[in-house]
């Protein structure tokens, strides 16, 4: 039994989309094989069959030799079997294919995302990401399910060709030049369908991150009245979506009119000339029959066909798309060369705006525009690439890996995960942690207690829940230096204020820093340092600060002088 996913799913080639699907059938290539092996033979028998009952006609019962007639009878039942059989292990090796290469694909995408890491929102939507290792992941594992089909089908095009030739060059030649034709007749219809589905898929991704924004600022825009022009918006993508659909499916109904229409033709063009064959006495009962039995079995190999130009057309849009995707490179790269990593204790500079941050000391960053505050978290974390030493060393010298574990910002609007509340905490001393960020009545309040599922995103909480639970999910971690944007932005002051209080017990000796404009969070702080045009212009304790008008009227939600 072969377990998925697969522990090493190997490395996509990016170079083209003809090439990754390629290298994707490469990697499975055993079951590929396999597969195609067994569709041969599969649809070998059925080509067969035919042929043995002409004989069986022509030998059997024309003849009149009851013995013949046995033999040909018990030829056709031994390919009954081997059709049977075959079947069932052509099956099994198809959905084996789909199975591995969908698995593939989507360990791709999220390794991807795993790579990239927090600069993925800024290269690529999360609804792309999304359809990249789900709807696209299952499209190309589709091109895979047709191999087995696919090689079976071209394999028995040429065997009924050659039996008829054997029989009836005419025939042959039909057979011959009327496969190449038909699918001459399918090409005009496969390049505009690739490149509607592609639109429709572009337009699918952007009405689906439309609606994931929408369902995570749902709050604010019923608070601004916004509604309706969100509404408006919808139903315009909407549109765009439905009439990219409509496009698709006129090309793809007038395709699929095609695929029954052209191997008719063929199948009566067959019976037509064999039947004129046989009224001019150039052909036997039997190879009427036969021929009968070979115009009638070509509509399966050309429908299995024309499924697979489809499906591989299809394959073609997922895996450009993917390509796009899967070549997206970390905005930030690795140094060369690392530097010794700074010793515990040491201080943060960051040269942009002139901030200290002083180890082991809650540090408070204030600014009358968010946006600047943000920024420095940011560069503190080394989300960006900036001038910021760490104990005299540039933290851009530094692994990215090791400034991760070492260095945890919390943004405004942090994610939460599906699973239990307990499992979103992580490890460390959890009860401390649901203490200090006052999540113990989220507790109590939970059916399970910390057992309890949260959900996708953990929905079921209010916006100032899931906020004290992502600061809970931070303290947890007990790290180095830990970065809190806006921590309380959604917590009513007296929370905030027990949050304040044992904020500051907890990290006690730790480096904290907290950008924030609550003066309760403010005056907890051992320093304050004020923002303005991005540069630090004032620093002191929050009650010292008190006395400048500028860091007044930002604290007091006022306008400065």
């Amino acid at each position: 039994m072969r377990r998925l996913p697969a522990s090493d799913p190997g490395d996509p080639d990016l170079r083209g989309p003809w090439l990754f699907l390629l290298r994707v059938v490469r990697l499975q290539g055993g079951t590929v094989a396999l597969g195609a092996t067994y569709g041969v033979v599969w649809m070998a028998a059925q080509a067969l069959a035919p042929f043995v009952l002409g004989r069986a006609v022509d030998q059997g019962l024309a003849a009149g030799d009851g013995g013949a007639l046995l033999r040909w009878a018990l030829v056709l039942v031994g390919l009954g079997l081997v059709q049977a059989a075959t079947s069932v292990l052509r099956h099994r090796c198809a959905v084996s294919n789909y199975l591995q290469a969908t698995y593939r694909t989507t360990q791709w995408a999220a390794a991807c995302a795993t790579r990239l890491g927090a600069g993925l929102p800024r290269q690529s939507s999360p609804a792309d990401v999304a359809n990249a290792g789900a709807t696209d992941a299952v499209t190309v594992g589709r091109v895979l399910d047709t191999t087995a089909r696919g090689s079976g089908a071209v394999v028995a095009l040429v065997l009924v060709a050659v039996l008829l030739l054997a029989g009836d060059r005419t025939l042959g030649l039909v057979v011959l030049l009327g496969v190449p034709l038909f699918l001459l007749g399918l090409g005009p219809l496969l390049r505009p369908l690739h490149g509607r589905q592609a639109r429709q898929r572009g337009a699918l991704g952007d009405l689906t991150g439309l609606g994931a924004d929408t369902v995570g600022g749902l709050r604010v825009l019923r608070g601004i009245g916004g509604e309706r022009a969100f509404v408006t918006r919808y139903r315009a993508e909407s549109q765009r979506v439905r009439s990219a659909g409509v496009q698709v499916a006129r090309t793809q109904s007038v395709l699929d009119a095609a695929q029954v229409l052209l191997p008719g033709l063929l199948v009566v063009l067959v019976t037509w000339v064999a039947a004129r064959s046989a009224v001019a006495g150039r052909s036997s009962p039997g190879e009427l029959v036969a021929a009968y039995g070979y115009a009638a079995f070509l509509a399966t190999p050309l429908r299995t066909l024309t499924e697979v130009v489809d499906k591989t057309t299809r394959g073609h849009v997922a895996a450009q798309r993917l390509v796009a995707l899967l070549a997206l490179r970390p905005l930030l790269a690795e140094p060369a060369v690392a530097a010794p990593a700074p010793p515990p204790g040491s201080a943060l500079v960051d040269a942009a705006s002139g901030l200290v941050v002083a180890p082991g000391l809650l540090t408070a960053v204030v600014s009358a525009v968010p946006e600047q505050a943000s920024a420095l978290a940011d560069r503190l974390g080394r989300y960006v690439d900036a001038d910021v030493r760490w104990g005299g060393v540039p933290l851009a010298a530094l692994p990215l890996a090791d400034v991760r574990r070492r260095v945890l910002v919390v943004d405004p609007a942090p994610v939460l995960f599906g699973g239990s509340l307990r499992a979103e905490l992580g490890g460390g001393d959890v009860h401390a942690a649901v203490e200090a960020a006052c999540v113990q009545d989220v507790v109590d309040a939970l059916p399970d207690g910390l057992e309890t599922e949260l959900g996708e995103r953990a929905r079921s909480l209010s916006g100032g829940q899931r906020q004290r639970v992502a600061l809970a999910r931070a303290l947890a971690a007990r790290v180095e230096v830990l970065v809190l944007d806006e921590p309380t932005s959604a917590v009513d002051a007296h929370t905030e204020a027990r949050i304040a209080v044992r904020l500051r017990a907890l990290r006690a000796g730790c480096t904290t820093v907290v950008c924030t404009t609550s003066p309760l969070l403010l005056d907890a702080a051992d320093r304050v340092a004020l923002l303005s045009g991005g540069r630090v212009v004032a620093s002191g304790t929050h009650r010292e600060l008190l006395a400048e008008p500028a860091y007044r009227a930002v604290v007091a939600r006022g306008d400065a002088a």
